[in-house]
């Protein structure tokens, strides 16, 4: 059900007003595509992935984003030092777990970064928030299960918010968001993000952005709204071809204007 949510209004026009500057720590796939989808809706990124100088970056920052989908040795000494300044100065930290359930590696470096860094919110798709939330799973990649029961959606988000105190939002087939008490789904979106590679990204990254001006429950909603109904816009637009002015819609979209984006959120 669609409506005017004069929160996510607000929260658009705060974070176009501030610029956040949003430290991301992410994969080389999809950097670009991140720094440009904040750079859209008003933001301000800073790719700064060196150990030597994260921690000094992310004490100037507003909020931090730690994405593991091209996870190294070198990065998780990034983001852990990052983490503990954002930590030191209440800077909120939002964790994307990319494949957690893949591989002892990364599974040891998101426990990690849990147990040392005051992660404000997780953000994955199903097959990773049920890992991390202690349900076995089985995909053999990164992409969320072919499951869609809602029950799943929300025992995946549920269970991890509890399990590590933070907000939680599980993204794919609908958008479920949790900090273990209340919850929210979100119905925009568009079955063509799955078909390119960084829409979870850019999702993380805009959710980290709207950390800047909310709290955490509402920078889930909103951050994960925005990218739906972005979606939404491009698959729907005159312009669309095809996979690649779908992508290129999604950045056109991002610009629209407040009132507009909360005119389209559709959550119950």
């Amino acid at each position: 059900m669609k409506f005017f949510d004069k929160g996510f209004k607000a929260a658009i026009e705060a974070l176009r007003e501030k610029r956040p500057l949003v430290h991301c720590i992410t994969n080389y796939v999809t950097a670009g595509d991140t720094a440009n989808m904040l750079l859209a809706a008003g933001a301000s990124p800073i790719m700064a992935d060196d150990p030597a100088e994260s921690a000094e970056i992310c004490a100037r920052a507003d909020a931090l984003l730690l994405n593991m989908g091209t996870l190294s040795e070198r990065h998780i000494s990034a983001m852990l030092k990052a983490g503990k300044a954002a930590s030191e100065n209440g800077i909120p930290v939002v964790l994307d777990p990319v494949g957690v359930h893949l591989s002892e590696f990364r599974r040891t470096a998101a426990l990690k970064i849990l147990s040392e860094v005051d992660v404000s919110i997780i953000r994955g798709n199903v097959s990773e928030l049920l890992f991390m939330g202690g349900i076995p799973v089985s995909s053999r990649g990164v992409d969320s299960s072919g499951e869609r029961e809602e029950n799943l959606y929300l025992s995946a988000a549920a269970d991890s918010a509890q399990r590590y105190n933070c907000v939680c939002c599980v993204t794919g087939a609908e958008d479920i968001i949790t900090d273990g008490n209340k919850a929210t789904r979100l119905r925009n979106g568009s079955e063509k993000l799955k078909k390119i590679t960084g829409a979870g990204c850019m999702t993380t990254a805009l959710i980290a952005a709207f950390s800047a001006v909310c709290e955490p429950f509402s920078a889930a909603v909103y951050g994960a709204a925005f990218m739906g109904i972005c979606g939404e816009i491009s698959e729907y637009s005159p312009d669309f071809r095809g996979m690649g002015s779908f992508r290129a819609g999604l950045f056109d979209a991002a610009g629209m204007s407040a009132e507009e984006f909360a005119a389209r959120i559709a959550r119950d």
